[in-house]
């Protein structure tokens, strides 16, 4: 059973969506982005472009359905990689991180989110306007072509997951190599004196 009815208005789906998910109206104004894994909280700057690209993404959510747990976002990364982020380079940042996390989590979920997206189109070509949250769900799902049964893949969409997949890994583990080397450095210079 679809959380979002397509007879739903996308402005009605939204605010279900934020109830869901427990978000205070998107948290578009927010200073500060809060990610929780577990114990711990990390906290990132909510930047303009963040934003620009988090009001697609949240309508993204309502179309394809994914939620907003770990393997939810690991999903909809897959599909907004697969279906391509445009100019949108701190979507395509998150969405890569979020990938590459899914690969780990939830490989299957991940490769049919990125062959769905394959198969459709998303919002990211466009910006944000005010008027969207007046379509339908159903008619936005259908102008983009994002239907709830997925395609059966191809072998170029098999080569592209391949290929993402291998960018996703190093996109999310790059931060991680990097705190290690700095602190690997750091050891080696403070046991030399």
């Amino acid at each position: 059973m679809p959380r979002y009815a397509p007879d739903a208005i996308i402005r009605d789906a939204r605010e279900r969506y934020f109830a869901i998910a427990g978000f205070d109206n998107g948290g578009y104004t927010d200073k500060w982005v809060r990610l929780k894994a577990g114990p711990l909280t990390v906290k990132f700057p909510n930047t303009a472009a963040r934003v620009r690209s988090v009001k697609l993404h949240d309508i993204h959510h309502i179309l394809t359905e994914y939620d907003t747990s770990w393997t939810g976002e690991a999903e909809i990364g897959a599909w907004e990689v697969a279906s391509g982020c445009g100019r949108h380079s701190v979507a395509w940042t998150l969405n890569l991180g979020a990938f590459g996390i899914g690969l780990a989590i939830a490989p299957r979920r991940t490769y049919r989110a990125f062959i769905r997206g394959r198969h459709s189109r998303n919002l990211y070509p466009s910006v944000f306007r005010e008027e969207l949250l007046d379509e339908r769900v159903g008619s936005l799902r259908q102008e983009l072509a994002i239907r709830s049964d997925p395609a059966r893949a191809t072998t170029a969409d098999q080569m592209m997951f391949a290929l993402w997949s291998t960018i996703a890994v190093i996109v999310s583990v790059a931060p991680t190599l990097t705190i290690v080397a700095a602190a690997l450095l750091l050891l080696h210079y403070f046991l030399r004196f």
